[in-house]
């Protein structure tokens, strides 16, 4: 059975999750890749405020294609999420509870979720016109001169997602590694 957690997440609601766990999220999300990062990041370290409010906010790493007709977005599969490991620790430390992409994440970052109660969700890559489907809205909030890279308020439903990183310090890409260690002793 899949469970539904409703969007936007709360320390409530992501402190069961445990790695592994396989979950339909449903609600509002923001999107957010390398460039919007860097100019967070940026702002931020120049004293300005950031231009949306990130707390308890889910942030998934994607640069979506154009909308087809009658769609609000086009193909929205995840980006590596390595990449936006440098800003990651700052954005959570503003309150940001959810992070989805797809790959590893660095001890750095695992230990911030820990320290900021935050959960790092994998969406299935390779799968971008099939997530697509499980966005209803999409909106661009702010940095519109970014284009695909612009951060944007989507709102989901059943989009689905496994839990990789939990605020407890569990990794389901290292229990995954570990099963496969025994199985093949």
């Amino acid at each position: 059975m899949t469970i539904t957690i409703q969007l936007p997440l709360t320390l409530e609601s992501i402190k069961p999750l445990q790695a592994g766990d396989v979950f339909l999220l449903t609600g509002r999300l923001l999107t957010a890749r390398d460039a919007a990062h860097k100019r967070l990041i940026a702002e931020l370290e120049s004293g300005q405020k950031p231009p949306i409010d990130l707390k308890d906010e889910t942030l998934y790493y994607v640069g979506p294609a154009p909308a087809k007709l009658g769609q609000p977005l086009g193909p929205a599969g995840p980006t590596t999420s390595g990449r936006m490991d440098p800003f990651t620790p700052q954005l959570l430390k503003l309150g940001v509870r959810g992070l989805i992409g797809k790959g590893y994440r660095s001890d750095r970052v695992k230990q911030a979720l820990i320290e900021h109660n935050a959960v790092y969700f994998a969406a299935v890559g390779g799968a971008a016109a099939l997530l697509a489907r499980q966005i209803t809205s999409a909106e661009v909030v702010a940095y519109a001169d970014l284009g695909t890279e612009a951060i944007r308020r989507l709102e989901v439903e059943d989009f689905p997602v496994i839990v990789v990183n939990d605020c407890h310090g569990g990794d389901a890409y290292a229990d995954g590694r570990k099963q496969f260690e025994i199985i093949h002793e």
